[in-house]
């Protein structure tokens, strides 16, 4: 073989092996007119699957833009997300819990949302309030397709064995009900558990914004700068969370994976999740379950509400900027918010749709809807370092046997720390 023709192979060799390399980030516009861009969020296989629904439709109706949907592990993905997207080989629509935006916007991975159709007044007309979340500086950086509360769910059956034909109404009704609902074996393990504990699911938001409501704190001040349930109602808080693993015993942290899993193997008789569950526990033919709203105390009733939102990058310009437009457009739209809502059972971001009779009335939805009425979207300003600090509080009670007031107080501590360093930048 002669050495031109040697080069002219290697070339296409090297330009083969390297082109998806160049094509990982940021698409480009095709020679053919078409413009690509790339989409991502975190798996979770009922909202991957409708989302190439989506983009397919999507495609159809434009078909100078093709939409490419990357999905990464959520254990994963706030990494991957910070490694590529400052870099400018991320994606140019991307999916991020709205816990994420303060850090996300601070660093000027996002870019605000200044097409006439996602105006302020636009958005505040049409959306629930807990969206203004996504709001810095007088403009939106992202926009959710549904939104979220909590919910307490129950096994009808597994009630029904034990007596009940209603789920409870208060925490001391649900705690005796999970006590007399948990099953051990002869070694004293867990065989089936009343109540599910597990923070990593959704348990800590009940803890910040539930039960210390319920007590009497609020766990900020009104303008979110000050840490404040390191008080007696904080401690008690935290208390009967995690007495529900040392003393009631109606479950703990771990059994079977998750609270969710076992709910779905049927093993576990109530724990705490949010509408985006409905879509997976449908799925499982031989599970008879409803939903009821989060059980009050001291008469009082409090929720935790949250959104993922999808928001344009902000290296993402001239033709793939206005295809994103377009893209976000479509995703915030009534009709894909009505598809969200039957296939993931998230509520849709739109008031109107949200509060209609037909979903507020739904036997399972309805719980989520009527909690909207009384939570509390956290204001986060390092989700996942805040989160961790109520994990390591609970850890130190209940793996390490310290005392509550102590680990509440390091808690305090800690997330006040968090909060002083993102206001010292």
């Amino acid at each position: 073989m002669n050495k031109k023709l040697f080069m002219i192979i290697l070339g296409c060799l090297l330009f083969t092996s390297l082109a998806p390399i160049f094509s990982s980030g940021q698409s480009e516009e095709k020679q053919d007119g078409v413009t690509e861009i790339v989409y991502w969020q975190y798996y979770y296989e009922t909202k991957k699957n409708l989302m190439d629904e989506l983009i397919t439709e999507f495609e159809a109706a434009n078909p100078d833009i093709k939409v490419t949907q990357q999905t990464f592990p959520y254990a994963d993905y706030n990494t991957k997300v910070a490694s590529s997207v400052p870099s400018g080989k991320g994606p140019n629509v991307i999916n991020l819990y709205y816990g994420w935006l303060p850090t996300y916007v601070s660093a000027g991975y996002l870019q605000p949302l200044t097409d006439p159709s996602f105006a302020p007044s636009v958005i505040e007309n049409e959306f629930f309030p807990l969206v203004k979340a996504a709001k810095f500086n007088d403009q939106y950086y992202a926009l959710p397709t549904a939104v979220r509360s909590l919910a307490l769910f129950y096994n009808k059956d597994l009630l029904a064995e034990e007596g009940y034909s209603e789920p409870p109404k208060t925490w001391e009704e649900a705690i005796e009900m999970g006590k007399k609902l948990t099953k051990f074996d002869k070694n004293g393990n867990f065989t089936q558990i009343g109540l599910g504990v597990n923070l990593d699911n959704q348990f800590h938001h009940v803890i910040r914004e539930v039960l210390n409501r319920q007590y009497g704190v609020a766990p900020y001040n009104d303008d979110t700068t000050k840490v404040q349930y390191n008080t007696q109602a904080g401690y008690d808080a935290m208390k009967m969370v995690s007495d529900l693993e040392l003393v009631e015993k109606t479950g703990r942290q771990g059994f079977m994976e998750d609270d969710r899993a076992a709910f779905k193997a049927g093993t576990c008789a109530m724990f705490v999740s949010g509408s985006f569950a409905l879509g997976t526990l449908d799925s499982v033919e031989e599970l008879n379950y409803g939903t009821a709203e989060l059980p009050s105390m001291n008469g009082i009733k409090s929720n935790f509400a949250s959104f993922w939102a999808n928001g344009i990058t902000s290296f993402t310009e001239g033709k793939e900027l206005e295809a994103s437009v377009k893209f976000l457009q479509f995703l915030t739209s009534k009709d894909v918010m009505e598809r969200w809502l039957d296939a993931i059972g998230e509520l849709p971001a739109n008031k109107e749709l949200g509060e209609s009779e037909e979903i507020a009335n739904d036997p399972k939805f309805g719980p989520f809807v009527r909690g909207l009425d009384y939570a509390h979207a956290t204001v986060f300003y390092d989700e996942s370092a805040q989160k961790n600090v109520m994990f390591d509080c609970y850890n130190r009670i209940v793996l390490e046997g310290m005392d509550v007031k102590e680990s509440v107080d390091i808690a305090a501590k800690e997330e006040q720390a968090i909060i002083d360093k993102y206001f010292n930048k």
